[in-house]
């Protein structure tokens, strides 16, 4: 399945976009919604993932605005690795409570860890009580993607997403090697990470490798 990632900040094109995608995730941050645009967006029958980074918003707001999302119908809420215990706490008990699945989050823009320090961070994520345990590293050189995608043989539900140009077949084969989910971008300029590949071109890939 992709997942589209989506910093659309008027509402009526989200919603838009939604009819035409399997599943997205919508940045809440990037965003800027309105919390009677998060409520709207989020109730409507799509597979979805809420997702508020640190920055936009006081740290109340950004609580409020991913519960109501939660409420609201969100499939998903994506909590940042590095987050604070009691914080972190709060958010998996009200997900929890409304059938919503965690997902915790480790991004390095910089690099790739050695493999130990990859499963022991994947480790960590099931540890601070993730349904769903991602992690997204750029990929400096090739061997990257290596490390990465050997995450999938261990047991749990997974997403490894190498950043960059030569993160890019990361993105490709995860379907394939078991992941929850693979991102995109809507379009080129719309990339919400770098790397992205965007929906219909991926989607083709995907289709192609499926034929072979």
């Amino acid at each position: 399945m992709i997942c589209v990632s989506l910093a659309e900040k008027d509402p009526a094109k989200c919603l838009e976009i939604l009819e035409k995608v399997e599943m997205a995730e919508i940045r809440i941050d990037l965003s800027g919604y309105k919390d009677e645009d998060i409520s709207r967006i989020f109730s409507i029958r799509k597979k979805m993932i809420a997702t508020c980074r640190p920055g936009k918003f006081t740290p109340e707001e950004t609580v409020n605005k991913l519960k109501l999302a939660i409420e609201s119908g969100a499939t998903y809420v994506d909590l940042e690795y590095e987050a604070a215990d009691d914080y972190r706490a709060v958010m998996i008990e009200y997900a929890h409570k409304h059938q919503c699945d965690v997902i915790i989050s480790y991004h390095n823009y910089e690099l790739t860890p050695e493999l130990n320090e990859l499963e022991k961070i994947m480790e960590g994520c099931f540890k601070k009580g993730a349904d769903v345990a991602k992690i997204a590293t750029m990929v400096n050189v090739n061997r990257d993607n290596s490390k990465l995608m050997s995450l999938y043989k261990a047991p749990g539900r997974l997403v490894t997403i190498g950043m960059g140009d030569l993160g890019k077949i990361s993105r490709i084969v995860a379907p394939f090697l078991g992941a929850e989910f693979t991102y995109a971008s809507l379009t080129d300029d719309r990339a919400t990470a770098p790397g992205q590949i965007n929906y219909a071109r991926l989607n083709q890939y995907i289709l192609d490798i499926q034929e072979i």
